[in-house]
């Protein structure tokens, strides 16, 4: 039986927000470790580039603290197993640079795995569809109650840009406030952006641009909207993690002020 690869953290049931927290696991499930090129201290190099740093810590701290507890959404698997939020076709961008739903390639542009199409589609169905499945059932398990869901998704990145990547050049704020035209509406991208000012410097779709959402609601259901929160990985330490997090909580109770405002 494959690795559970995801684990979800109940929140109020009068809650609109799902923080969802992607990349911040390091594990790697042995079945899928043989298949990396990897040595192992080329692996925990790897590791330390592409694990989001803190995410997990900081959408729990933000839970507790929240006026309404969100629901939190985690994988519990590193993003070198599949990356969750990848579209599994030929719209992925990042299938340009080895770097799909199933990395060939690493960070560094050095190959992660052998050219298997039988294994990805192994690794797909084992670790990517129950992933992205369960995650779309608790969205439309809060729409069926809520009327609208939002979700938050938590990240982290580097502080200088990875080789093998499509977004070179680009500013690297404090926060990158990620948004999408259908999903991210004007008061979404409002709100995200006051509480990010909070922490730091803030700068919309640089270096990463857009914000998950579950492929049965992409570009078709408006009530489920989303922002990204990319921090700089210098700004989840010390006294800057605080802010951080204390930027995360005043979204969450902006987003459930305006939830309930729009319900009644």
């Amino acid at each position: 039986m494959p690795t559970k690869s995801f684990e979800i953290i109940e929140g109020s049931p009068s809650s609109h927000v799902v923080l969802h927290v992607p990349h911040a696991s390091r594990i790697i499930p042995s079945e899928v470790r043989t298949t990396l090129l990897l040595t192992d201290n080329e692996l925990e190099n790897e590791l330390d580039e592409m694990t989001d740093t803190s995410t997990e810590i900081l959408a729990q701290q933000a839970s507790e603290l929240a006026e309404v507890r969100p629901w939190v959404f985690q994988n519990l698997l590193s993003r070198l197993v599949i990356h969750p939020e990848r579209f599994p076709d030929a719209r992925e961008i990042m299938n340009q640079i080895g770097m799909g739903v199933v990395y060939h390639r690493t960070s560094q542009g050095l190959k992660l795995r052998e050219d298997d199409e039988e294994r990805d589609n192994s690794l797909i169905k084992d670790y990517f569809e129950p992933y992205s499945r369960s995650l779309e059932n608790l969205v439309q398990s809060l729409l069926s109650t809520m009327g609208r869901v939002t979700i938050v998704d938590v990240h982290s990145y580097r502080i200088n840009e990875h080789p093998n990547g499509v977004n070179k050049g680009l500013r690297r704020p404090d926060i990158c406030l990620g948004t999408d035209a259908f999903h991210t509406p004007e008061w979404l991208d409002g709100a995200a952006f006051r509480a990010f000012e909070t922490a730091g410097s803030v700068i919309r779709n640089e270096p990463y641009k857009g914000t998950y959402i579950p492929l049965a609601f992409y570009e078709k259901n408006s009530d489920v909207t989303s922002v990204m929160m990319e921090n700089r990985e210098d700004n989840l330490a010390g006294d800057l993690f605080d802010k951080s997090v204390l930027a995360l909580v005043q979204l969450i109770n902006e987003i459930e002020a305006q939830g309930n405002a729009t319900s009644n």
